[in-house]
């Protein structure tokens, strides 16, 4: 191996490879001595000392060679190529054989805390169980998720069941309007949705005539909340307090009303007693996603038929075993579902059930329920709009009792 003019030869004899590996093996030995005593060396500073001791090896030990065996032996053109293979191959075996500096060790100064969220509103714990949930697109017209719901729950016969029954109608609808204009206020990316929220059917302790635990509001009564419901611009939510009785039964008792583009359905599994046979307040009911995948199938046959937008389906939940099998439930593009966290109590147990029963076994849509009373009755303050849209899914369905 020769060096002219900064430019490497190779004889016929080939002594190039002899040369490379003494040369790998006395740097490769000085870049871990240097590693040892200096964590902070990159690879990137050791391949650049190693090309700069390499060049000079190569410059000062190697003797030069005779111009006339330079021209006999080696083409012009290959000159530049050799050394730049040559070079090459070396840097990448020292490399790859020189072993890379410690990472720095932990302190106080480089550790980055990880931020402090409140309960229901950590990003990476939604992501986690599967947030934002993939659904299949659904059809024009639908409410969800562009607007937010907000609902006055309960009915018309009894002041004690919600606020929809508590007020007489026109000061009942203002304090609707009062709560959502607080709603806009807050999210003011979501235009809110005005809803009456209609328990028409409601479960009782007693068997009554028809021996089911429930009591079925009149036609009557559902009628006139509708009209309310369009007076104030609002939809309407036909609840279904079920008992004894089969959700398939109760079904076709309201499809007259369900047949009405802005009149929607919810479920309440705390009084669906058909698994247990127990009397409704005793134990709390449940339902499974096989009768829920029944009554979305329901819900999706009459958007089909009658060509209505798609239906908000809400189904109430505070325990989890009052819905089993929802990672069974089927989502579909005439339907929007809602998981609604309806638990009462202090903010921290409310956001401690919405975390446990919503955000862990997500389904479509989240809703989030208010009690004007049961929520404040220890002293504790209700959650404010700005509160819950923090959470992480933010609900699109708000309920007020």
């Amino acid at each position: 191996m020769y060096l002219k003019n900064k430019t490497l030869f190779v004889r016929r004899k080939n002594f190039l490879p002899v040369v490379v590996c003494a040369i790998i093996l006395f740097l490769a030995a000085a870049a871990c001595r240097n590693v040892s005593e200096k964590p902070e060396m990159t690879a990137e500073y050791i391949e650049h000392s190693a090309l700069e001791t390499a060049t000079e090896y190569i410059e000062h030990e190697v003797p030069e060679a005779p111009a006339d065996q330079i021209e006999q032996n080696i083409p012009e053109a290959s000159v530049e190529n050799t050394e730049q293979n040559a070079l090459t191959g070396l840097m990448d075996q020292i490399v790859q054989n020189t072993p890379k500096a410690p990472d720095p060790p932990d302190t106080p100064e480089n550790i980055q805390p990880k931020p402090k969220y409140l309960t229901g509103e950590d990003p990476e714990l939604a992501a986690r169980y599967g947030w934002p949930v993939k659904y299949p697109e659904l059809l024009a017209g639908s409410i969800l998720p562009d607007k937010r719901i907000v609902a006055y729950y309960g009915t018309p016969r009894s002041k004690l069941m919600g606020v929809l029954g508590q007020y007489p109608k026109d000061e009942m609808l203002a304090r609707l309007k009062k709560e959502v204009d607080k709603w806009e206020e807050a999210d003011p990316a979501h235009k809110v949705q005005p809803a009456l929220h209609l328990i028409a059917v409601v479960a009782q302790d007693v068997p009554g005539t028809a021996k089911r635990y429930r009591n079925i509001m009149p036609d009557s009564v559902v009628e006139e909340v509708y009209e309310w419901a369009r007076e104030a611009g609002a939809i309407m939510f036909i609840d279904i307090q079920a008992g004894h009785d089969d959700i398939r039964d109760l079904l076709p008792r309201f499809e007259w009303i369900l047949k009405k583009p802005d009149v929607h359905l919810a479920i309440d599994p705390e009084f669906y007693m058909i698994s247990s046979g127990k009397v409704p307040g005793t134990i709390i009911g449940t339902i499974d996603a096989r009768d829920v995948n029944y009554v979305s199938d329901y819900l999706g046959t009459l958007v089909k038929e009658h060509s209505l937008p798609p239906k908000v389906f809400v189904i109430h939940r505070f325990t989890r075993n009052m819905v089993t099998n929802s990672n069974k439930i089927i989502l579909c593009p005439e339907v929007a579902i809602v998981m609604h966290m309806d638990g009462w109590g202090a903010p921290s147990l409310k956001r401690s059930t919405y975390r446990d029963v919503i955000i862990r076994e997500p389904v479509q849509f989240t809703g989030f329920k208010l009690f004007y009373h049961n929520d404040t009755k220890n002293g504790h303050g209700m959650l404010e709009p700005h509160e819950i849209i923090r959470l992480i899914p933010a609900p699109l369905y708000i309920q007020y009792q």
